[in-house]
């Protein structure tokens, strides 16, 4: 037989990863499981682990190849929970501000909708009812307000409001109301 030399006899990444597969691509699978709680991801972590490993110089982690490869799988699988709560956070952001007070364009399109529809029926009021009613609730008027805008007293103002949307109430169907 002749002699092996060291070049012979050193181990490739390729054959590295290989064999740290063999040995210990399962106890990593449920450590990282341990971590990240999914098998699925702990499956990602483990072969990115591997992927690592590949690209590593073989001398320098042959030695303490477990202890690298649990350390390495380790982060990764931190790595992996860090991003998520940074997605979670985004997500959260996200909700609150649609919780808050921006409406949808759909939202936004459908309530246009509704008041063109509301203003149709305030249109077809005697006028002197549909101006007091279009000052008060589109332009947010007092009664004095409408009182000067229109000449009438206050009282009068009240009472066409009251008789204006006494007769909206009755002729708007039920889901403008």
């Amino acid at each position: 037989m002749g002699e092996k030399n060291d070049t012979d006899m050193a181990e490739t990444s390729s054959e590295l990863v290989e064999r740290a597969i063999s040995e210990f691509e399962s106890p990593l699978i449920g450590y990282a499981k341990t971590i990240v709680h999914d098998l699925d991801r702990a499956r990602d972590v483990v072969q990115d682990t591997f992927i690592r490993l590949y690209q590593q110089d073989v001398g320098k982690v042959n030695s303490g190849l477990k202890s690298w490869l649990f350390t390495v799988c380790r982060n990764r699988a931190l790595d992996v929970l860090r991003k998520e709560k940074r997605m979670v956070l985004v997500e959260d952001e996200i909700l609150d501000a649609n919780a808050s007070n921006i409406k949808s364009p759909a939202t936004i399109t459908a309530e246009q909708e509704r008041v063109a529809m509301v203003k149709s029926y305030i249109a077809r009021l005697p006028e002197n009812q549909a101006t007091a009613i279009i000052l008060k609730f589109e332009k947010g008027y007092s009664y004095q307000q409408i009182s000067e805008e229109t000449g009438l007293t206050t009282g009068n103002v009240g009472f066409l409001i009251h008789t204006g949307m006494k007769r909206l109430r009755e002729t708007l169907p039920e889901n403008l109301k």
